[in-house]
């Protein structure tokens, strides 16, 4: 398991893709960030990777496939691949929205970007793990019966 929270982004727009990872070379610390701009490169970078958590940041249409489509692949190696992702499209039709709801995504943003929605769902991802890591490291009857899950 990696030591880290990385972000994969996949986007395959090269600009908005650039976008993405610039802003969040601006203010992510917790982990290394992983541009995509190839569906097939991103899901078999996922596949090789160690480690059950990251953090998604999709295009909601990827070519002929879909944010929906890569979460699905991935998500025997991730778990929690859903609840993690961000999903980045031009139009948050009803149609989108019911999709994220139906399969538990609760962070969607419309482009153009603004940089703090971007900020905002990454850190209430983030902040999802720290406290977690702060609960085990300070019950210790907390952190052994994860330990036995």
């Amino acid at each position: 398991m990696s030591n880290n929270l990385d972000v994969i982004v996949l986007d395959d727009d090269p600009q908005v893709c650039s976008l993405i990872t610039a802003l969040l070379e601006s203010f992510y610390i917790w982990g290394e960030i992983h541009p995509f701009t190839d569906y097939q490169q991103a899901l078999a970078y996922c596949r090789r990777r160690k480690g059950g958590i990251a953090i998604f940041i999709l295009d909601v249409y990827l070519g002929k496939e879909s944010a929906f489509d890569f979460l699905d692949a991935v998500a025997d190696q991730y778990a929690w691949a859903a609840e993690d992702a961000i999903i980045i499209t031009g139009n948050a039709s009803d149609d989108i929205v019911t999709v994220c709801i139906s399969s538990n995504i609760t962070y969607l943003i419309e482009k153009p970007i603004r940089a703090y929605t971007l900020k905002l769902a990454v850190r209430a991802i983030v902040d999802k793990y720290l406290v977690f890591a702060r609960r085990i490291l300070d019950n210790a009857q907390f952190a052994r019966s994860v330990a036995e899950i």
